[in-house]
């Protein structure tokens, strides 16, 4: 059975860092393209970054310059280094795994940016 789980959440003040997690079990972690979304109080889920199979990477335009999507097929993890972080950031982001006809998410984590 599919399964992702995200960690690394917290909170933290404006202009710090915090690095998130997303483990995989149950796919064939490499063959998917990983994204991390997020979705604040009375807003939709949005985009933040993807990376594919062959680790191309896309940003959403909000976070472009401080957050820094990557993976480690070795370990079944993504990952989600977010620098500079703002209280425009605070959400609960969550991590998906995706292929033709395929999809998983995790829980979610939560992440606050306040003083």
């Amino acid at each position: 059975q599919a399964q992702l789980v995200e960690s690394g959440g917290g909170l933290v003040q404006p202009g710090g860092s915090l690095r998130l997690s997303c483990t995989a079990s149950g796919i064939n972690f490499s063959g998917y393209t990983m994204g991390w979304y997020r979705q604040a109080p009375g807003k939709q889920r949005e985009l933040v970054a993807t990376i594919t199979r062959d680790v191309n990477t896309n940003y959403a335009d909000s976070v472009k310059g401080r957050f820094t999507i990557s993976r480690d097929n070795a370990q079944n993890t993504a990952f989600l280094q977010m620098n500079s972080l703002k209280p425009e950031d605070t959400a609960v982001y969550y991590c998906n795994a995706v292929k033709p006809l395929w999809s998983y998410w995790g829980q979610g984590t939560q992440v606050t940016v306040s003083s």
